[in-house]
Parts: C-alpha cells; structure tokens; sequence
C-alpha cells in the first residue's frame, strides 16, 4: 500500500499549488506532531482553502475538517509568528529530490518552510537566508552535515536533475549495465519520474522482465558469496524468477526502449503543467450480507496523478485533480481502517460458522461410515460361516488344551506354513480380550471377466465365545446402534447448527452496526478539555494542564461568561459559557466550583476547600510591574464572589445524541428551575425544599451581595429561625415561629448571607499560578494535606447549621444599632427611583439595577422566600484578545446542547454516546449513572467496571447496549480525576 508521495506525485502536487502564489497566511494549525495546517486566503474576501503538509508523507489542499491540536505546539507558535499575513510568493521542488520550498513573502523578510518527504521526513523554517530558525527533527548525517538551528540548510545536498537520456547516453547506460539487471534498475536514477511512471512504459513497450544479458560467463558478485538461505522455498522461488527473464536484445529492443523513454519524459512534461487529473486505485473486497448474498467494499491502496498501465484491472475512482484524490485518500484512512476491522470481524464470525457446519458434516460422515463398515463385516460372518466357525473351534481346542499363547501362536504359524485354509484366514489373535482377527472375503464376489483380480479382503474382529452367527448378529445391532446415534446426531447439529447461524448473524449485525456507530460518531471541539453539562444547560469547560488553561481562557472564554478556580493552586480554569448573556444560575456556579475542586490536588489529598467565580473581565494575563505570568497563570482583579464547600463527588454517565427530529421530545430537560416547579404545602411551617444542591430562592443569595440595607423599618422583634444546609444531600430545611414574612426575610439576609457569605466582600487582586505537573502535584499533596484540612474546617464552620436565640433591639451587634439609625434619617426622604438614578450617576453600585425594587421578595410559603437578583450590566469585553475569533464556537452552542440528552426515551433514535463526568448533583436525572469519590482504584478499571453496570441495566435497550459497546474504555476513563472509589446500587454483584 502505498503510504507516501514518490517524485511524480511531487512533480504534479507542486505545479497544482502554483494557483496558491500570491495567497496570505491566515493562520496554521497543528494537527499532530508532524502535520500542519496553512489556511490560506485569496484576493477575495470569500476565497479561502487549507494546505496542509506531513512530514515525510505528503501535502495536499483539504476541504476536510482535521481535528486541531489542544493547544498549538511551539512549532506552531513559530510558524505564526513568522508567516501569518504573508504571502506564498514561491513553491518549488528542491532540484528532482523529494524536497518541497515554500517561500513566504520576499526580500529580507522572506521565509522559507522546506518540506522533506523521504526517510523520517523533516519540516525546516528558515529565514531568507536558508538559515534554520526552527527545525522539526534536528539530527546529524556523517561528520559535517548538521540540521539543526542556526545552521544553513544545504540545498547543494539535494538531488540534482539529471541530464535528458539521448539516444547515445541510453547505449552507453546499457553497456555498462551489470549482467542480470533489470531495465527499471538501469532506467530509475537516470529518470527524474519515480518508479511508477518507469514501470508504466516499460509495461506498455513489453520491456518489463527484460535483463541485460552479456556473453561474459562471468558471475555477478551476488552470486558469488551470497550463503543459500530460504531453503527449497526460496531456491523455487529464484527459479521461477529466472524463468520471466528475457534478454534484452540490443538490435531490437533497442529502438523500442528509446520510444519508452520518450514517453516517460512526455508524462513529466504533463505533470509540470498542473492539469493531472487524479485516481484512487482501489482492491474489490467480498462482503457478505445479511441475506446471503455477496456485497462488495472497495477498499484503497494508492493515490496516482496518471492511470498508470499496471493498474489497469484494479477498480480506481476518479477525480478533477491530483490534490482532489490525496485529500480524500488520506481524509478516508481512518473510515477505511473501520470497514476493514469490520470485514475481518465478519470473515472470523463466518469462518467460526463454517467451522460448525463442517463438523456437523463430518461427524454425520463418520457415522454413516462405521453402520457401512458394521454391516459388511456382519455380511462377510454371514458368508463365511463354516470358516468363522471353524476357526473359532481350533483356537478354542488350543486353548482348551491348556497350551500357552506363544505354543498357540507357533501353533497357528505352522498350520499356515502347511497351507490349512482355516489358519491361513488367521490375521491376528487377541487371546488378551478372547478375541481374532480372520481376514474374509466375499465368496461369491467372482467376476468372470476379472479373473486376475484379487478378492477385496477385510479384517473382521470375531468373539471366540460367540459362533458365527452371534458374531454377524453383534455387528448388525452395532449398525443398528450407529443408526439412531446418527439421527439423534443430526437432531442436536441441527438445533446447534440454526444456533450458530443465529449467533453469526447477530454478530454481523452487531459489528455493522458498531461500525456505522462509529463512522457516524463526532467528536465535539469541547471533548478535548474537562466538561460537562450543568443541571440547567450551560456548557461548563476546564483546562487539562496550564496550556489548557490558557487555551480556554484565551480562546473560548467571551464577554458575560463566567470564570471558576478553587482556592488551591495547580487547579484547573473553569470556564461557564453563557450563550445568552443572562444571569448563571447558583446550581450551575455550585457544580462549576465542584468541578474547579475535583480537578485540582484536593481530589488525591480527599480535603475540602473553596472555590469562587468571577465575571470575565476580572481575568486578565496583565501581570503586575515587574512580574512575570507563566502560562496557564492569570490575574484576577476585583472582588471574588465565594461559593459554599462542597464534597468531593463526581459522577461518571453518558450522554446520547439525538437525530434532529427527535430533539423537541426533550426540550427543558435542563432549565433553571423556579418556585413554581416545586410542589410545598403552604400550611406546613416546617418546610423541607430538596434538590440536587442547593434550591435556587437560597443560592441567588448565597452568590451574590446586597448592595443596600435590608430593610428600611426599625426592626422590632427577632423570632426564633433555625436554617440548616445539608451540603452533602442538598436539603435544606427552614424552621420559623415568625407570623411576619417581613422580619423572617430580613433575620434570613443577614444571618445566612453574614455567616455564609463573609469572603465575597473582600476587594483584592490574586495571581492565579499554572497547575504544576502532575508528579509534582503527588510530591506536593503530603505538604499541602495539612493547609487543605485547616481550610476544610474553616469551610465547615461558615456552613455550618446557624441557630439564632430571641433577640431584642437592645442585644443588637455592637455599632449595628447606631449606624441602622443614622442611615434612616440619611435616607428617610429618598424613595426607591431617586435611590436608583444617583446610583447610576455615581456608578457606585456597578451593575445596572432593574427598574423593581433592587430586592424583589416572591413569596412562597410563610417559612420559605426567594430572593430575585438585580439583572447584570453586560459585562466590557474579554481582556485576552482571542487568538483566532472565527474558531470560537458561539457560547456553547445551545443547539447542540439540546441534542445531547442524558434521559433517553423509548423510541428515540439515538446515534452516538458520548462518556462525561461531571458533579454528581449534574447528572441526578440522567439514566446511567455511578458515584465516584476519591479513593484507592484505578480509573481505566473503573470505567470498565461502569460499563459493565449501564450494559446490565434491566431498562438498558438494545440500541443502547450497542451504543455502550462502540464506547472505547479509555474514552471513558480519560476525564476521571484521579484514584477513585466508585459507588452503585447493587456494586458487588458486578464485581463477582
């Protein structure tokens, strides 16, 4: 299979490109190690198209969209540095070497990308000079040579084009030719074209297995020394070779050798003028279907710019150009790679199926075998009865005389000798099982017209305790035996034989199905972080490693989205993309912090510390004077809203796509819930509001600050309130004796939002520092263990349950009193809207306030109120300036989140899953779901464990089970923080 560009293909691909000369560097890409993307833009504002180059492979315009990189690679970073906004003034082919130039922009400020398509292959950036500014492999050849920066790159090294072969330099190549070389050996250094095109004229000319043939009987030195290896196979093998040799004749074949050359010159001239058209050549595959008849799969083996002669019976397919044929032949590997592993699945499962089949006809065999033999050798007693019997007598006499069985034997040796007829039939006696052998034949088996063939003679084995007739009747009832063995035989091997037939093509259905699961499987830009999807339907993402980071923060990180880190270093960035600008829910802020904890050292060291969000614009890489940000560091300027601690709890679930007609099913799965969604009996005064995390009334407050007082009455009397928040379940409970809303609403700002709350007033500026690596991340956990449980505790204190005695203004805080007065009469005549407008005038309060009151009380019950925030201002815009703003999908795509569902319904046509980890609280209505807690296990065990439990799911459908088995393991295990413990209903039964 042809895996990379030859001389030819280089020839076509460069003068293709030429219509590229004079296009800009809009950006590059890098898609792995060796492989980049130039995207290129035309005078046009419209005109857009991307290169792409390999080293030592290949290059060729695409219109495929190729996975990109996590973050780009230095190289990448370089290329951009030098290249973008130029133009590609030059592309040209390195003498006739496989060594492509890319020249850049012009003069001084030239730029060269020198391509290398042979051996490990190379990617060379240079100046204008051809001095090396960055190199892909740098490496040494001989004493002198160096590639390596700051060297000069030797374009004197490359291959020079040769000469064009006149008739008098072809003689003169044949005459001193080697006895025994082939013509392609003598032709290819002397034709700058490859071996391809060689071939193709000497095929066409009938010159292929032509040899030099000179009259010396000298040996050629291969001969001489070489040792015999290889054995009989490998001498058959040189035989044969030697028998297609012709000589090369060089009267006659002379002239037609030059018209070959000729020819071979004709198709460089062709593939210079970038007009080559472009050709698949592919091998015909038998497929077997479902209903027993032969499908085909057309499987590709190599790329050409010319259909050649020695392709001429393969199936090809054909396309406008060159570059058209490599894109789609490299674009395609992988879902070839698909079809094939599919086709063998299924040749194993047939082949496992014949197998069957032919075992089953096998055995039959056997069976209808041994009843022929059986019921022969009863025929054969039965003919010879009086010879059966009779030798049965004589060796009963010997026996009955008491001899021993050597005197026996001698016995019987002497009766042959004389000729006895009795004797004579005596094969063998086997006086250890009372048994003898008689050779016998069919008496009356005389053919007149034969009468020089022997008669066919079977041994026959004949119990010396039964006669003749007793020993025919045995092997008549063995025949018998054989007969309802083989029908209770064919009974079974049929039952066995539909079985395996039903398995088989389960299997094929199974492994074609997998397959189009598969190939219709796409992987989303987001699945290259951490992520999940908040229980209200906002795309949440974190970095991986510092370049992650940066990458998410730089790139995908927009005005109104919100930023989450954990109070520890080495955490990951939590990005919160807010697609329409509105307020993020506080359960979705709650599980973004859980997630900044989870993937953090925390999880390792299993301690509990804080997390907090901030708006986009408070993140910003300007480092303070004299400072340095590494990457993946940040600033954070401004005041950090504080997030209640949360427990180390992950979960591990999955999500299906869904086909586009089936989306509206699902609609509103995830939304920010309301008052109205929740069913409380509003005559209970003990009120218990559950949900996953915290209800929605209590985290509007425990996020956000209240910007003016509470309340402008004197307060008069403080009831008996008890709040407790149950972190772990998410249950919260309100108990009050209060008959006055007002008061409670009032004691529930103040002691929840002083308590809980105290941090999010601080103004400060922090330096978020890059995650360390993760072996220095497990070096440093003993150390930061102590400071994390310190934190833990701190944690658990601001959280804890708040109990709060009857008070009267008289046991009021010290200086509360006294400041809550002075504030009335400061503010005793000023109404709510004159409030709002000197607010707005001064910009004090920062955010724009609604026209409402700032506070609106909704009531619920009379022990349970929801605070409405005041909307946000929109937020100035991303300080990071975006790398490539184009990139940048909008928001999370809202789109696409609403096709991805956790909660399948019967009926639904789902066509992929895709694993997600995510805070357990995220995932309470999805269908498949465990817990996972720090811990001792290690996750590709886990993630396999988890598997297996969806798959034994009672609700489980089968569209869904071979959705689950097309989930590759380390997909599912990639995203999992660290050790862990994993939980499920009904656990040990999986482990057993």
């Amino acid at each position: 299979m042809k895996t990379r560009f030859n001389t030819f293909d280089i020839i076509c691909g460069v003068a293709e490109l030429q219509k590229l000369v004079g296009w800009r560097v809009n950006q590059i890409y890098d898609v792995d190690n060796k492989t980049y993307l130039f995207r290129m833009q035309g005078t046009g504002a419209v005109e857009k198209v991307t290169l792409l180059i390999e080293s030592g492979t290949r290059f060729h315009t695409t219109r495929f969209e190729w996975p990109k990189n996590m973050a780009p690679s230095g190289f990448s970073m370089k290329l951009r540095k030098h290249l973008k906004n130029k133009r590609l003034e030059k592309v040209q082919q390195m003498g006739s070497d496989r060594i492509v130039d890319f020249q850049f922009g012009t003069g001084d400020a030239a730029y060269h990308v020198i391509l290398e398509l042979y051996d490990r292959g190379n990617v060379i950036l240079t100046d204008y000079e051809l001095t090396t500014l960055y190199i892909l492999r740098p490496h040494t050849e001989g004493e002198n040579l160096r590639f390596a920066m700051r060297e000069k790159y030797p374009v004197e090294r490359a291959k020079q084009p040769t000469r064009e072969l006149e008739p008098e330099a072809l003689v003169k190549l044949l005459e001193n030719a080697r006895n025994g070389d082939y013509l392609r050996q003598i032709l290819t250094p002397n034709l700058d074209c490859g071996p391809a095109v060689i071939e193709h004229v000497l095929l066409s000319h009938g010159l292929d297995n032509h040899v030099i043939k000179k009259e010396t009987t000298e040996e050629t030195p291969e001969a001489e020394d070489k040792p015999e290896k290889g054995g009989k196979k490998q001498r058959k093998k040189q035989q044969n070779t030697k028998l297609e040799q012709k000589p090369f004749d060089m009267v006659n074949d002379l002239p037609i050798l030059q018209q070959a050359v000729k020819d071979a010159q004709e198709l460089i001239a062709e593939g210079n003028s970038g007009k080559a058209k472009g050709y698949i050549i592919q091998v015909k595959e038998e497929k077997p279907a479902e209903n027993g008849t032969v499908e085909f799969f057309f499987r590709n083996i190599e790329f050409h710019p010319y259909l050649f002669i020695q392709f001429k019976n393969f199936e090809k397919a054909t396309f406008e150009s060159f570059m058209e044929a490599v894109d789609e032949f490299y674009s395609t590997q992988e879902s070839q790679k698909i079809d094939m592993k599919t086709l063998q699945q299924e040749r194993e499962a047939l082949k496992k199926l014949s197998n069957v089949k032919n075992d089953h006809a096998k055995r039959l065999e056997e069976l209808t075998k041994v009843q022929d033999v059986d019921r022969k050798k009863a025929e054969l007693i039965t003919s010879n009865q009086s010879l059966v019997d009779n030798a049965i007598r004589a060796v009963q006499s010997a026996i009955a005389s008491q001899l021993s069985w050597p005197d026996i034997h001698e016995l019987v040796k002497e009766a042959q000798a004389n000729g006895d007829a009795v004797a004579s039939s005596i094969k063998q006696l086997k006086l250890e099982t009372n048994h003898i052998s008689l050779m016998l034949s069919d008496p009356y088996d005389n053919d007149e017209d034969d009468d020089l063939k022997a008669p066919e003679v079977t041994v026959v084995d004949v119990d010396l305790a039964l006669s003749a007739w007793a020993n025919a009747r045995r092997y008549y009832d063995m025949k018998r035996s054989a007969a309802q063995k083989e029908k209770k035989t064919v009974d079974a091997s049929q039952k066995a034989l539909k079985s395996a037939e039903r398995k088989t093509q389960q299997t094929l259905k199974e492994v074609r199905t997998i397959s189009n699961i598969v190939k219709a499987r796409k992987v989303f830009w987001f699945e290259k972080f951490y992520w999940f999807i908040s229980s209200e339907n906002y795309l949440v993402i974190g970095g991986r490693d510092a370049q992650q980071n940066e990458l998410i923060v730089k790139r995908y990180m927009r005005p109104k989205d919100i930023y989450v880190h954990a109070e520890i270093q080495g955490a990951s960035s939590v990005i919160i993309q807010n697609p329409t600008g509105e307020e993020i829910p506080p359960k979705t802020l709650l599980e973004a912090g859980s997630m900044a904890i989870s993937y953090s050292v925390a999880w390792d060291a299993k301690v509990v510390t804080n997390s907090y969000w901030v708006t986009s614009d408070q993140v910003s890489k300007t480092a303070p004077t004299g400072e340095y940000l590494a990457t993946g560091s940040f600033m954070i300027r401004g005041k950090k809203n504080f997030l209640p601690s949360c427990h180390l709890t992950m979960g591990l679930s999955l999500l299906f796509k869904l086909e586009d007609s089936f989306i509206e099913r699902h609609l509103g799965e995830r939304k920010v819930r309301s008052l109205d969604d929740d069913q409380i009996d509003p005559n209970v005064k003990e009120t218990e509001v559950e949900h996953d995390l915290l209800s929605d009334n209590e985290d509007a407050d425990l996020n956000t600050n209240l910007s003016e007082p509470s309340s402008n009455t004197e307060i008069t009397a403080f009831p008996n309130t008890e709040v407790k928040i149950e972190h772990d379940t998410g249950r919260i409970t309100v108990r009050s004796d209060s008959v006055n809303p007002e008061i409670e609403e009032t004691k529930e700002s103040e002691v929840v939002l002083d308590k809980i709350l105290k941090k999010a007033d601080v103004e400060e500026t922090t330096i978020i520092l890059a995650a360390p690596s993760r072996k220095k991340q497990v070096s440093a956990k003993k150390t930061k263990e102590d400071k994390a449980r310190a934190k833990q505790e701190a944690a658990k204190q601001e959280v804890a349950p708040v109990s709060t005695e009857p008070k009267n203004p008289s046991q009021v805080k010290r200086g509360q009193k006294g400041k809550l007065k002075k504030m009335k009469q400061k503010y005793k005549d000023q109404d709510d809207e004159e409030r709002e407008i000197r607010m707005m005038i001064l910009k004090s309060s920062g955010k724009e306030k609604p026209p409402a009151s700032a506070d609106k009380v909704v009531e619920k019950s009379e022990s349970t109120k929801e605070y409405v925030k005041p909307e946000k201002s929109a937020a100035p815009k991303n300080p990071v300036e975006l790398d490539d703003a184009d990139e940048v999908p909008v928001g999370g795509d809202v789109d696409l989140l609403n096709s991805l569902t956790g909660q399948p319904h019967e009926g639904d046509e789902l066509l992929f899953a895709i694993p997600v980890v995510a805070p357990y609280q995220a995932l309470q209505n999805y269908k498949f779901k465990v817990k996972l807690t720090p811990g001792t296990g290690k996750r590709g065990k886990a993630a396999k464990l988890a598997l297996n439990i969806f798959a034994k799911e009672k609700s489980c459908s089968a569209r869904e089970k071979d959705l689950l088995k097309s989930i590759k393991e380390e997909s599912l295990a990639r995203n999992i923080p660290g050790k862990v413990k994993l939980s499920a209903p009904q656990l040990q039964k999986y482990h057993k």
